[in-house]
């Protein structure tokens, strides 16, 4: 039985084309969309007047190269598509250029202690963007807010006191037309330039960053992605948060990102002095929600949308993950991680609070303890609605097979199913 506010989404399989999307599938008429990597790279050193030192190339001309391979292969992606993963791959590359420019004028940049990260993982559509904002109340915690994620180091002077940052500004813009073209996504996962985002972007400064997998479907670059150590991206990522400390402290952060979960003994070696928090969910009720968001995004990047197609690709990449995180969940020891199941989180949110306090060593001060609270408040499961899902109709998916597929899972993790 659906309640007043639920959604449903009764177009994903033949969506109505707004003429927003059909221009947005279509894209700028000025990007050519067959741009190779020196192509985006000079791109990337116009846009910040002529830069040229992208720093250590630790491989991220060759995962580039295959990212634009495999983009060509997606013969369902739309030309505005491949163009949105071009077009972003040239703000990463110049976010990386004003980086090195910053560092090598401020060397001391390098000497910055990242102290003791909180660091969440978690599959996506599992409680991780909930539980980094809810945290991030705490001001004794540095976190990262999606603006400050898409550009790091400002590109122009700072704006006058008591008016907004220009990166905010773009930010917000940019989200507020996407969201208009599809106003359900904020039901689903809301894009606010001032919420606390996943650290993804700072992996996408290295181009080792799964990101670009929910905007097409890259087998290429998957297989290209797993065949590699990672270790490189994740201490690249511990110099931007260096830089991004420089700017603004204190220098003990709380990171998320779904990523995180295949590559935790990569994480240790970057953050060996951190505390993990893993969330677990149903992978099952992680495909459902997570295809239905994607397929409605599809609308814009792909023709046809293919929901089954999307179905299929995402329980294949969500086993991977799962299977890596298992295989390297003992590189954490008890002392610095924390394993959480969804159903146990929903339940008693504040008893999860305190045990991931107790486990960081950080005081639940009177303080920040009303914070924290007053967030939850403010902040109510399903405040823009809830998105009916329809994994076995729309998407085509025999739910007790795939639930045989991650056995595996179950059997470490006594996560609730949800049907």
């Amino acid at each position: 039985m659906t309640a007043p506010n639920d959604i449903v989404i009764d177009d994903l399989a033949d969506p109505r084309i707004t003429p927003a999307i059909a221009a947005a599938r279509e894209g700028p008429a000025d990007f050519p969309a067959d741009i190779d990597v020196d192509g985006i790279l000079a791109r990337a050193s116009a846009m910040t007047g002529g830069l040229t030192d992208f720093g250590e190339d630790t491989g991220f001309r060759e995962r580039l190269a295959v990212v634009i391979q495999s983009l060509h292969e997606d013969e369902g992606l739309t030309r505005g598509g491949r163009i949105t993963i071009l077009d972003h791959a040239v703000r990463v590359m110049a976010n990386r250029l004003r980086i090195e420019d910053l560092v090598k004028k401020h060397p001391e940049i390098l000497d910055i202690t990242i102290d003791r990260p909180l660091i969440i993982a978690g599959l996506p559509r599992s409680g991780t963007t909930h539980l980094v904002n809810w945290l991030a109340r705490d001001e004794r915690l540095r976190s990262l807010t999606l603006w400050e994620s898409e550009e790091p180091v400002p590109s122009a002077p700072p704006p006058a006191p008591g008016e907004p940052d220009p990166r905010e500004v773009r930010s917000a813009e940019f989200w507020g037309h996407f969201e208009s073209m599809l106003p359900h996504m904020a039901a689903m996962h809301g894009m606010e330039a001032s919420s606390i985002h996943e650290d993804n972007e700072l992996l996408y400064m290295d181009l080792n960053c799964y990101s670009w997998e929910f905007q097409t479907r890259l087998p290429r670059w998957i297989d290209h992605y797993f065949a590699h150590d990672r270790t490189g991206s994740y201490l690249y990522e511990k110099k931007v948060l260096q830089v991004l400390t420089w700017f603004r402290g204190p220098n003990r952060w709380i990171l998320k990102s779904p990523q995180h979960m295949e590559n935790l003994e990569p994480l240790k070696a970057a953050f060996p002095d951190a505390t993990l928090v893993i969330t677990h969910r149903d992978p099952v009720a992680v495909i459902r929600s997570l295809t239905t968001m994607l397929a409605y995004g599809d609308r814009i990047r792909r023709d046809p949308v293919d929901p089954a197609g999307c179905a299929r690709h995402w329980s294949d990449r969500i086993e991977r993950l799962l299977r890596e995180c298992v295989a390297q969940r003992d590189a954490w020891g008890p002392d610095q991680s924390l394993d959480v199941l969804f159903h146990e989180y929903m339940a008693d949110q504040e008893a999860t609070l305190r045990e991931v306090y107790d486990l960081a060593g950080l005081e639940l001060t009177a303080e920040a303890e009303a914070k924290l609270l007053g967030y939850l408040n403010e902040n109510p499961r399903h405040q823009h609605g809830r998105v009916i899902y329809d994994l076995e109709g729309v998407f085509e998916v025999d739910v007790p097979k795939l639930r045989e597929r991650f056995q595996f899972y179950y059997d470490r993790y006594p996560v609730r199913w949800e049907d």
